[in-house]
């Protein structure tokens, strides 16, 4: 399965900054990412616009196809830029992905299944999730009519869901969906990783 790295976005709360390139703890959230997913996926994509960040990184970037069309768009691009039927999507901003935790969610999709995706008690997770290539035209026509939700594309698909259950299995500490929005978010995501050891 190929997988896709979110780093499209502009990051208004960061005054633009790349957030894939912020550090939690000693090591950037790419390099977190990449060593999560090295041992899981086949190819690893990067949705972004600055190609040359990432030029000597073993990675495959590529353009946003939907320019403006927020995470729905980068899952298009990441769809349509794929060479498998699956594609394991993720956001730049989330530190604390697991090898195992990916591989499992990778391991749950089945032909014919639109997405796996993980869901907690807030809610579905569609930002770290498996999608599959046939809702590529359904993504581009919810784009084109200006409905951007992504909750909104898999309320009406085929979603196998990872429970709360399988998740806490992989995730004593409750990090996997800590995400890094905005300073604050990145300060304790840097506490969190130093009383965890993560």
């Amino acid at each position: 399965m190929d997988a896709a790295i979110l780093a499209g976005g502009r990051a208004r709360r960061f005054g633009g900054r790349n957030k894939s390139s912020l550090h939690v703890g000693r090591t950037s959230i790419f390099d977190r990412q990449l060593a999560a997913l090295g041992g899981v996926v086949d190819r690893i994509l990067v949705v972004t616009a600055d190609h040359a960040r990432y030029r000597d990184r073993g990675v495959h970037t590529v353009d946003d196809l939907m320019p403006g069309a927020a995470s729905l768009g980068g899952i298009y691009t990441a769809l349509a830029s794929a060479t498998t039927e699956h594609v394991l999507v993720v956001a730049c901003d989330l530190p604390f992905l697991t090898a195992p935790f990916l591989r499992r969610l990778v391991e749950q999709a089945r032909p014919g299944d639109d997405a796996v995706v993980p869901r907690t008690g807030d809610g579905w997770q569609p930002l770290c999730a498996v999608y599959g290539r046939q809702l590529m035209e359904p993504a581009r026509q919810r784009i084109e009519a200006g409905r951007l939700k992504i909750v909104d594309l898999l309320a009406a698909s085929r979603v196998r869901e990872m429970g709360p259950d399988t998740i806490a299995e992989l995730d004593p500490d409750g990090l996997l969906f800590c995400n890094v929005n905005s300073p604050a978010d990145w300060q304790r995501a840097n506490d969190l990783a130093a009383g965890t050891g993560r």
